[in-house]
Protein backbone atom coordinates (compact mmCIF):
# COMPACT_ATOMS: atom_id res chain seq x y z
CA UNK A 1 0.00 0.00 0.00
CA UNK A 2 1.78 3.45 -1.00
CA UNK A 3 0.92 7.06 -1.29
CA UNK A 4 3.66 7.85 -3.53
CA UNK A 5 4.69 6.22 -6.83
CA UNK A 6 7.31 2.91 -6.61
CA UNK A 7 9.51 2.50 -9.69
CA UNK A 8 8.46 -1.19 -11.75
CA UNK A 9 11.53 -3.00 -11.15
CA UNK A 10 11.23 -2.17 -7.03
CA UNK A 11 7.53 -3.53 -7.35
CA UNK A 12 8.95 -6.70 -9.27
CA UNK A 13 11.50 -7.30 -6.75
CA UNK A 14 9.03 -6.64 -3.52
CA UNK A 15 7.27 -9.66 -5.49
CA UNK A 16 9.69 -12.28 -6.43
CA UNK A 17 10.90 -11.66 -2.39
CA UNK A 18 7.78 -12.49 -1.23
CA UNK A 19 7.20 -15.11 -3.72
CA UNK A 20 3.13 -15.51 -3.29
CA UNK A 21 1.63 -16.32 -6.17
CA UNK A 22 0.42 -13.04 -6.92
CA UNK A 23 1.27 -9.33 -5.16
CA UNK A 24 -1.54 -6.41 -4.94
CA UNK A 25 -0.13 -3.02 -5.04
CA UNK A 26 -3.13 -0.35 -4.30
CA UNK A 27 -2.97 3.33 -4.23
CA UNK A 28 -5.82 5.95 -3.24
CA UNK A 29 -6.71 8.09 -6.35
CA UNK A 30 -7.82 11.05 -4.28
CA UNK A 31 -5.66 12.88 -1.71
CA UNK A 32 -7.89 14.68 1.43
CA UNK A 33 -7.51 15.89 4.59
CA UNK A 34 -8.45 12.66 5.67
CA UNK A 35 -7.17 9.61 5.89
CA UNK A 36 -7.93 8.39 2.31
CA UNK A 37 -7.67 4.74 3.14
CA UNK A 38 -10.54 5.27 5.16
CA UNK A 39 -12.40 7.81 3.54
CA UNK A 40 -11.72 7.10 -0.51
CA UNK A 41 -13.67 5.21 -2.36
CA UNK A 42 -11.46 4.71 -6.17
CA UNK A 43 -7.75 3.30 -6.17
CA UNK A 44 -5.30 1.79 -8.78
CA UNK A 45 -4.26 -1.46 -8.39
CA UNK A 46 -1.80 -3.80 -9.87
CA UNK A 47 -0.91 -7.60 -9.50
CA UNK A 48 2.93 -9.28 -9.59
CA UNK A 49 3.37 -12.82 -9.83
CA UNK A 50 7.31 -13.70 -8.15
CA UNK A 51 8.31 -12.65 -12.10
CA UNK A 52 5.95 -10.81 -14.01
CA UNK A 53 2.92 -8.26 -14.13
CA UNK A 54 -0.60 -9.60 -14.67
CA UNK A 55 -3.88 -8.13 -16.05
CA UNK A 56 -6.62 -9.52 -13.91
CA UNK A 57 -6.12 -11.55 -10.49
CA UNK A 58 -9.19 -12.12 -8.44
CA UNK A 59 -8.27 -13.68 -4.79
CA UNK A 60 -5.97 -10.61 -4.60
CA UNK A 61 -7.94 -8.07 -4.96
CA UNK A 62 -10.08 -9.85 -2.97
CA UNK A 63 -7.45 -9.95 -0.48
CA UNK A 64 -7.53 -5.70 -0.75
CA UNK A 65 -10.71 -5.21 -0.56
CA UNK A 66 -10.87 -7.25 2.43
CA UNK A 67 -7.61 -5.24 4.29
CA UNK A 68 -9.34 -1.63 3.01
CA UNK A 69 -12.85 -2.92 4.38
CA UNK A 70 -11.62 -4.90 7.34
CA UNK A 71 -8.47 -3.81 8.85
CA UNK A 72 -8.16 -0.17 7.98
CA UNK A 73 -11.95 0.52 8.28
CA UNK A 74 -12.73 2.24 4.86
CA UNK A 75 -16.35 3.46 5.06
CA UNK A 76 -17.75 2.80 1.33
CA UNK A 77 -20.24 0.75 0.88
CA UNK A 78 -17.84 -0.35 -2.44
CA UNK A 79 -14.81 0.45 -3.84
CA UNK A 80 -13.06 1.15 -7.51
CA UNK A 81 -10.00 -0.12 -8.80
CA UNK A 82 -8.58 0.82 -12.21
CA UNK A 83 -6.46 -1.39 -13.40
CA UNK A 84 -4.99 -2.53 -16.84
CA UNK A 85 -8.66 -4.78 -17.12
CA UNK A 86 -10.75 -1.51 -16.92
CA UNK A 87 -12.05 -0.52 -13.66
CA UNK A 88 -13.34 -3.25 -11.24
CA UNK A 89 -15.66 -2.97 -8.82
CA UNK A 90 -15.74 -5.04 -5.35
CA UNK A 91 -19.02 -4.49 -2.34
CA UNK A 92 -19.90 -5.59 0.96
CA UNK A 93 -22.44 -8.26 0.65
CA UNK A 94 -22.89 -9.85 4.69
CA UNK A 95 -19.68 -11.78 5.11
CA UNK A 96 -18.88 -11.84 1.54
CA UNK A 97 -17.19 -9.50 -0.73
CA UNK A 98 -18.42 -9.25 -3.86
CA UNK A 99 -15.69 -8.92 -7.23
CA UNK A 100 -17.14 -7.21 -10.27
CA UNK A 101 -15.10 -9.12 -13.02
CA UNK A 102 -15.54 -9.17 -16.99
CA UNK A 103 -16.87 -12.52 -18.42
CA UNK A 104 -14.12 -14.33 -20.71
CA UNK A 105 -15.70 -17.03 -22.65
CA UNK A 106 -13.54 -19.57 -23.33
CA UNK A 107 -14.24 -20.73 -27.46
CA UNK A 108 -12.74 -23.82 -29.28
CA UNK A 109 -9.30 -23.57 -30.50
CA UNK A 110 -8.29 -22.98 -34.22
CA UNK A 111 -6.89 -25.48 -36.35
CA UNK A 112 -3.66 -23.05 -36.68
CA UNK A 113 -3.64 -22.79 -32.56
CA UNK A 114 -3.95 -26.45 -32.01
CA UNK A 115 -1.02 -26.97 -34.55
CA UNK A 116 0.80 -24.41 -32.12
CA UNK A 117 -0.20 -26.10 -29.00
CA UNK A 118 0.15 -29.67 -30.75
CA UNK A 119 2.85 -31.03 -28.43
CA UNK A 120 1.29 -29.15 -25.09
CA UNK A 121 -1.91 -30.75 -25.61
CA UNK A 122 -0.46 -34.35 -26.21
CA UNK A 123 0.77 -34.17 -22.73
CA UNK A 124 -1.57 -31.58 -20.66
CA UNK A 125 -4.07 -34.06 -18.78
CA UNK A 126 -1.31 -36.49 -17.16
CA UNK A 127 -3.19 -39.60 -18.67
CA UNK A 128 -7.39 -38.65 -18.20
CA UNK A 129 -9.34 -38.71 -20.33
CA UNK A 130 -9.97 -34.72 -22.11
CA UNK A 131 -13.77 -34.10 -23.30
CA UNK A 132 -13.14 -30.77 -24.91
CA UNK A 133 -10.12 -27.69 -25.34
CA UNK A 134 -11.21 -24.48 -25.19
CA UNK A 135 -9.50 -21.05 -25.14
CA UNK A 136 -9.91 -17.58 -23.40
CA UNK A 137 -7.99 -15.13 -25.63
CA UNK A 138 -8.35 -12.53 -23.70
CA UNK A 139 -6.82 -14.26 -20.32
CA UNK A 140 -4.76 -16.33 -22.15
CA UNK A 141 -5.68 -19.44 -20.15
CA UNK A 142 -6.22 -22.86 -21.80
CA UNK A 143 -9.57 -24.74 -20.37
CA UNK A 144 -8.99 -28.23 -20.35
CA UNK A 145 -12.70 -30.22 -19.41
CA UNK A 146 -11.87 -33.44 -18.32
CA UNK A 147 -14.50 -36.15 -18.80
CA UNK A 148 -17.35 -36.48 -16.71
CA UNK A 149 -16.22 -39.83 -15.11
CA UNK A 150 -13.37 -37.62 -13.69
CA UNK A 151 -13.67 -37.56 -10.01
CA UNK A 152 -12.58 -34.70 -7.33
CA UNK A 153 -9.61 -37.36 -5.91
CA UNK A 154 -8.23 -37.84 -9.66
CA UNK A 155 -8.25 -34.13 -10.06
CA UNK A 156 -6.77 -33.84 -6.72
CA UNK A 157 -4.53 -36.61 -7.23
CA UNK A 158 -2.77 -34.97 -10.27
CA UNK A 159 1.04 -34.20 -10.23
CA UNK A 160 1.80 -31.96 -13.87
CA UNK A 161 5.58 -31.43 -14.81
CA UNK A 162 5.20 -27.23 -15.15
CA UNK A 163 8.90 -27.59 -16.33
CA UNK A 164 7.79 -30.00 -18.91
CA UNK A 165 4.92 -27.75 -20.20
CA UNK A 166 7.10 -24.32 -20.51
CA UNK A 167 9.35 -26.34 -22.33
CA UNK A 168 6.44 -27.18 -24.81
CA UNK A 169 5.04 -23.92 -25.30
CA UNK A 170 6.65 -20.54 -25.00
CA UNK A 171 3.53 -18.75 -23.60
CA UNK A 172 2.61 -16.78 -26.30
CA UNK A 173 -0.70 -18.46 -27.09
CA UNK A 174 -1.20 -20.25 -22.89
CA UNK A 175 -0.10 -18.29 -19.67
CA UNK A 176 -2.14 -20.43 -17.83
CA UNK A 177 -3.93 -23.56 -17.84
CA UNK A 178 -7.48 -24.77 -16.35
CA UNK A 179 -8.24 -28.34 -15.53
CA UNK A 180 -11.61 -28.28 -15.00
CA UNK A 181 -14.49 -30.86 -14.36
CA UNK A 182 -18.08 -31.58 -13.97
CA UNK A 183 -19.51 -31.43 -10.13
CA UNK A 184 -22.17 -33.93 -8.02
CA UNK A 185 -24.02 -30.71 -6.93
CA UNK A 186 -27.60 -30.45 -8.46
CA UNK A 187 -28.25 -28.00 -11.21
CA UNK A 188 -30.46 -24.69 -9.47
CA UNK A 189 -29.67 -21.14 -9.42
CA UNK A 190 -30.77 -21.28 -5.75
CA UNK A 191 -27.29 -20.36 -4.37
CA UNK A 192 -28.32 -20.48 -0.95
CA UNK A 193 -30.22 -23.99 -1.25
CA UNK A 194 -26.85 -25.17 -2.65
CA UNK A 195 -24.89 -24.11 0.48
CA UNK A 196 -26.52 -26.37 2.39
CA UNK A 197 -24.37 -29.44 0.88
CA UNK A 198 -20.89 -28.07 1.83
CA UNK A 199 -19.28 -31.11 0.05
CA UNK A 200 -20.83 -30.41 -3.36
CA UNK A 201 -20.20 -28.08 -6.18
CA UNK A 202 -21.76 -27.23 -9.76
CA UNK A 203 -17.73 -27.25 -11.21
CA UNK A 204 -14.09 -27.98 -9.96
CA UNK A 205 -11.36 -26.61 -10.91
CA UNK A 206 -6.92 -26.17 -10.84
CA UNK A 207 -4.66 -23.96 -12.15
CA UNK A 208 -1.23 -23.83 -13.37
CA UNK A 209 0.35 -20.61 -14.88
CA UNK A 210 4.31 -21.44 -15.19
CA UNK A 211 4.59 -19.28 -17.73
CA UNK A 212 3.64 -16.35 -15.46
CA UNK A 213 5.76 -17.68 -12.47
CA UNK A 214 3.39 -19.67 -10.97
CA UNK A 215 3.56 -23.65 -10.50
CA UNK A 216 -0.08 -23.92 -9.21
CA UNK A 217 -2.22 -21.00 -7.72
CA UNK A 218 -4.19 -21.77 -4.94
CA UNK A 219 -7.94 -19.68 -5.80
CA UNK A 220 -7.92 -18.20 -8.75
CA UNK A 221 -10.43 -15.67 -9.45
CA UNK A 222 -9.36 -14.89 -13.16
CA UNK A 223 -9.70 -18.27 -13.82
CA UNK A 224 -13.67 -18.02 -13.11
CA UNK A 225 -14.03 -15.33 -15.02
CA UNK A 226 -13.54 -18.20 -17.79
CA UNK A 227 -15.07 -21.05 -15.63
CA UNK A 228 -18.15 -19.05 -15.21
CA UNK A 229 -19.50 -18.65 -18.58
CA UNK A 230 -18.87 -21.93 -19.42
CA UNK A 231 -20.20 -23.97 -17.18
CA UNK A 232 -23.32 -21.41 -17.25
CA UNK A 233 -23.54 -22.46 -20.76
CA UNK A 234 -23.37 -25.94 -20.09
CA UNK A 235 -25.79 -25.86 -17.23
CA UNK A 236 -27.66 -23.78 -18.65
CA UNK A 237 -27.69 -21.99 -14.89
CA UNK A 238 -26.29 -18.58 -14.22
CA UNK A 239 -25.63 -19.19 -10.61
CA UNK A 240 -22.72 -21.34 -9.56
CA UNK A 241 -20.93 -22.80 -6.37
CA UNK A 242 -17.04 -23.67 -7.77
CA UNK A 243 -14.24 -25.34 -6.13
CA UNK A 244 -10.64 -25.17 -6.81
CA UNK A 245 -9.00 -28.22 -5.85
CA UNK A 246 -5.73 -27.42 -5.33
CA UNK A 247 -3.70 -28.30 -2.28
CA UNK A 248 -5.22 -25.14 0.34
CA UNK A 249 -8.53 -25.23 -2.00
CA UNK A 250 -11.05 -22.76 -2.02
CA UNK A 251 -14.68 -21.83 -2.93
CA UNK A 252 -15.86 -19.35 -5.15
CA UNK A 253 -19.35 -18.51 -5.95
CA UNK A 254 -19.75 -16.53 -9.32
CA UNK A 255 -22.78 -15.35 -11.05
CA UNK A 256 -22.85 -14.64 -14.75
CA UNK A 257 -24.51 -11.67 -15.40
CA UNK A 258 -26.50 -10.85 -19.19
CA UNK A 259 -23.68 -7.91 -19.45
CA UNK A 260 -20.80 -9.91 -20.02
CA UNK A 261 -19.53 -9.41 -16.65
CA UNK A 262 -19.59 -12.25 -13.82
CA UNK A 263 -19.91 -11.45 -9.92
CA UNK A 264 -17.45 -13.56 -7.51
CA UNK A 265 -18.37 -13.82 -4.29
CA UNK A 266 -15.72 -14.83 -1.81
CA UNK A 267 -13.91 -14.23 1.85
CA UNK A 268 -11.21 -13.35 3.26
CA UNK A 269 -9.03 -13.86 6.70
CA UNK A 270 -6.02 -11.63 7.85
CA UNK A 271 -3.37 -14.14 9.08
CA UNK A 272 -0.23 -11.75 8.85
CA UNK A 273 -0.40 -8.02 9.94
Amino acid sequence: MFRQVVEEHTLQKLAKELNLSETAYVKPLVSTAEDPWVHCSRFTLRWFTPTTEVPLCGHATLATAHVLFHSLGNTSHQLEFETQSGLLVARRDGHYIVLDFPANPPTPLTPSEETQLASLLKVVSSGLQVEQLLLSRTTKKLLVRLHHSCTREQLEALRLDSAAWMSLHDGSLVKGIIMTTRGNLEVTNNLQEAQKNPSEYHCLSRYFAPWNGIAEDPVTGSAHTVLGPHWSQELSISKLRCRQCSPRGGDVLVTVRTDGRVDLSGQAVTIIQ
